[in-house]
């Protein structure tokens, strides 16, 4: 199973915001949409990824506030990124690695998504209950063996 498969079913609504806006600006989306991160462009590029755990960090950071922060402020400046084809397997691994919770996939330099954790788990569980359903069925269709000999 490939990165481009979750995308198919998850479909492709992305959320964005820019380094310089306000970084209470970004939690109001991210609350509005019920979202877990944005990823951060400027000028069409990928720049950055904001997600709750660096909006906690800057939090901690500020006492307690966001006060005039912005997105620039918070972001993971480099995060970690896959393509359509990176094998689902792999993402499991970086994304352990790593501690992320989600990952943009890009084609080159563009924008196609982003995976989070739980979508992979999701595609790894459907992945199972349909192994298990034709495994099943397949037992349930065993041929007997011809008696005699």
């Amino acid at each position: 199973m490939k990165v481009s498969d979750i995308l198919r079913v998850k479909g492709n609504t992305l959320y964005t915001v820019t380094p310089d806006e306000p970084l209470a600006q970004a939690v109001g989306v991210m609350s509005e949409h019920d979202i877990g991160s944005l990823v951060v462009m400027e000028r069409g590029e990928l720049v950055g990824m904001l997600t709750f755990r660096e909006v906690i960090q800057a939090l901690m950071k500020n006492g307690g506030s966001v006060g005039t922060l912005n997105v620039r402020s918070a972001m993971d400046a480099a995060p970690l990124t896959c393509t359509l084809e990176t094998d689902m397997d792999e993402v499991r691994r970086m994304m352990l690695d790593r501690h992320a919770r989600y990952m943009p996939v890009m084609d080159r330099r563009m924008l196609m998504g982003v995976i989070s954790f739980y979508d992979v788990a999701k595609a790894v569980v459907d992945s199972q209950n349909f192994e298990n359903k034709m495994l099943k069925a397949y037992i349930r269709d065993w041929p007997e063996e011809a008696s005699g000999g």
